[in-house]
């Protein structure tokens, strides 16, 4: 039986507010008050963040920070390759959503013959790049990494030699290559996007169950349809954006938007994708506290981890069983 082991990132360095780095703490609160032993009952490893470099000024106006977040992402592939290589099943925790791509290029660098699928749940597409995003903001973009996508079609932006460079190795890390496929990538309740991602999506044909969408068919469908979709990939990892919930049970996140997830959706929705057997590792990141003046945001998001991770074990449990 496969045992989870939590990787804690604390780098905000890709997040455009600040305070993302405490998501890992608020949870953790979140954890004591309601009285469980959650954080005792699995192993954890915190991945070094350079937080610190914030007090530095930026010189990347593009992709703010990116030097960092390189050596940042440099770490979160080694901590997930480990964790895959020792044979347990990596549950990160993580500041902003940037970091995700080290995720990612860790699970790839694990599994480099495999067919990797994505399922994102977030408000935002995040596949932008240095060349089309509006604000800079590195968490903007950790699919255009994924995907390997500039999207020149429509650059809006002319960064700088030492900025491309900083990219192009984000986009090498841990695999050569794009790590995914377009069509290997699924979107849920994502509803707050610029015309460069709408370009790629329409593109690609990426598809994003809306939440209108979602509320018709129900979480469990929504997972089905999901994985149907996604049946030709060997593996799957699923990103969990705190900011996929409806901006009434997020207010501790940088980027709250309306119209999304309530708390027992998410919770459904996880469970049902995590029954999939393929999945080897899941995220869930962007809770920031200090946006939160009662810890909501944190008690919301540990009570979706707390049925995460059950569902994880209880499918571990069944193949253990059958086998």
């Amino acid at each position: 039986m496969k045992k989870i082991k939590l990787i804690e990132v604390r780098s905000e360095l890709g997040a455009g507010t600040r305070g993302a780095s405490m998501g890992i703490e608020a949870l953790k609160v979140a954890c004591l008050d309601k009285g469980s032993d959650y954080f005792k009952r699995f192993n954890s490893v915190s991945v070094p963040d350079l937080n610190y470099t914030l007090f530095d000024k930026d010189v990347f106006p593009n992709a703010h920070r990116i030097d960092s977040i390189l050596t940042v992402q440099k770490n979160i592939v080694n901590a997930v390759e480990q964790t895959i290589g020792m044979g347990m099943f990596p549950l990160v925790l993580a500041g902003d959503h940037s970091n995700a791509h080290g995720t990612i290029a860790g699970v790839k660098a694990a599994y480099p013959d495999k067919t990797l699928g994505v399922i994102w749940i977030d408000a935002h597409a995040d596949i932008h790049s240095p060349y089309t995003s509006p604000s800079g903001n590195v968490h903007g973009m950790p699919l255009a990494m994924a995907l390997n996508i500039d999207n020149l079609d429509r650059q809006i932006n002319d960064p700088a030699p030492e900025t491309v460079f900083f990219w192009n190795s984000l986009k090498k890390l841990g695999y050569e290559g794009p790590k995914l496929k377009p069509e290997h990538l699924v979107y849920i309740v994502v509803r707050d996007t610029e015309e460069p991602e709408d370009y790629l999506m329409e593109k690609h044909g990426i598809k994003n169950f809306t939440y209108k969408e979602f509320a018709q068919k129900g979480a469990q469908k929504v997972a089905e349809e999901t994985l149907e979709r996604l049946r030709d990939c060997d593996i799957l990892y699923v990103s969990f954006d705190v900011d996929s919930l409806d901006s009434k049970f997020s207010k501790g996140t940088g980027t709250p938007v309306e119209v999304g997830l309530t708390v027992e959706e998410a919770q459904e929705l996880n469970f049902s994708l995590l029954q999939d057997s393929r999945v080897v590792c899941y995220e869930m990141t962007e809770i920031n506290p200090t946006l939160d003046t009662e810890n909501t945001m944190a008690e919301n998001a540990f009570e979706i981890l707390e049925t995460a991770t059950t569902a994880i074990l209880h499918r571990e449990l069944k193949s253990t069983t059958i086998h």
